[in-house]
């Protein structure tokens, strides 16, 4: 049923914006009212509720695994922080896609920093490590501060961040899939459009790839999923370091031939080289761990195989035969 009406919505550009909106709107009022709760639990505000104050990270049950641990999470987590770059995404839809994609990425940094480290850093300081909390560790932080009736409500508010995070998923991919087909690099068909200029077979394509993933999910409970997750994990460190790399190189080369910019990144090309050299040393750190390296390679198999079947697809296309056409220009003939 939600896969059929997020279906609908993205079919319609207009659609997508206001249920996001929402969507939003419901997750950052629940994010907010949960980071009050938080601080009024650590200071000692709640009546009849002891503080656990920051005994969580001064005691041995901080970072119990160590630097494994460590390793292991931030692969686990990675996925949580892919999505930001669905920005430049959209924002080819709107009517000043230089002002809408400014406005956001300005506001990226802050919003991580309050939504999700310091919702992050409410649970690790109320949560013990090894509780059974930590399985619904917001209910948990809400159940510590004596409001159990919340606990429920913030679990329906999961649920609505899964929906939007599907809801902006089928769109993202839908795009990519559509710009892979402009570009010869994906079946024609995922280019068509909607007279609304929507790219109806790749929103159809992609929603029926989550289909598949759900059935298979059922087929073969507890395998699909944990594979899914680490996968999104380390193939979102590869996207932003790959773009890193690309504006580092197109930086380059459009303040070589002086090429006007709507856009200028402050701080290059020293904040991209930081960039880089962060992503590096979280590779470092998967690779030492022995539960996220067989991650990272097969990840990195998987790009491999993308990359030959890339480059053989481009030399095909390169080496195909040139016929004169019915009217006199020279077309070449694509063979499959």
């Amino acid at each position: 049923m939600f896969i059929a009406v997020l279906t609908a919505v993205n079919l319609s550009v207009k659609n997508f914006g206001e249920f996001e909106f929402w969507f939003a709107l419901l997750k950052v009022a629940a994010i907010v009212g949960f980071l009050l709760v938080g601080a009024a639990l650590l200071f000692g505000w709640l009546p009849g509720v002891q503080s656990p104050g920051l005994s969580n990270f001064t005691g041995a049950g901080f970072a119990p695994a160590g630097f494994a641990g460590i390793a292991t999470a931030l692969f686990v987590v990675a996925f949580a922080f892919g999505g930001t770059e669905i920005v430049s995404v959209a924002a080819a839809e709107t009517a000043e896609p230089a002002r809408s994609v400014r406005t956001a990425v300005r506001t990226v940094l802050w919003r991580i920093l309050v939504f999700y480290i310091g919702a992050i850093f409410v649970i690790a300081a109320v949560v013990p490590v090894g509780s059974a909390g930590l399985r619904i560790p917001f209910a948990a932080v809400l159940d510590a501060a004596g409001m159990p009736g919340a606990a429920t409500a913030i679990t329906m508010v999961a649920v609505v961040a899964l929906l939007s995070a599907l809801n902006a998923n089928l769109y993202g991919a839908s795009r990519m899939a559509y710009s892979l087909a402009e570009r010869g690099e994906a079946p024609r068909l995922l280019a068509s459009v909607s007279r609304a200029r929507v790219p109806v077979v790749a929103v159809l394509a992609s929603v029926a790839f989550g289909v598949v993933t759900v059935v298979l999910e059922l087929a073969f409970p507890a395998m699909v999923m944990p594979v899914l997750l680490n996968i999104v994990g380390s193939t979102c460190l590869l996207v932003w370091t790959s773009a890193l790399l690309a504006q580092l190189a197109l930086r380059l080369r459009a303040d070589r031939e002086r090429t006007e910019l709507p856009l200028r990144m402050p701080g290059f090309p020293w904040l991209t080289c930081c960039g880089l050299l962060i992503l590096a040393a979280i590779f470092t750190v998967g690779f030492i761990g022995e539960d996220s390296r067989p991650q990272l390679l097969s990840t990195f198999g998987l790009v491999a195989l993308l990359v030959a079947a890339n480059w053989l697809h481009h030399r095909n296309r390169k080496g195909a035969p040139v016929v004169e056409a019915s009217d006199g220009a020279k077309e070449p003939v694509l063979i499959d």
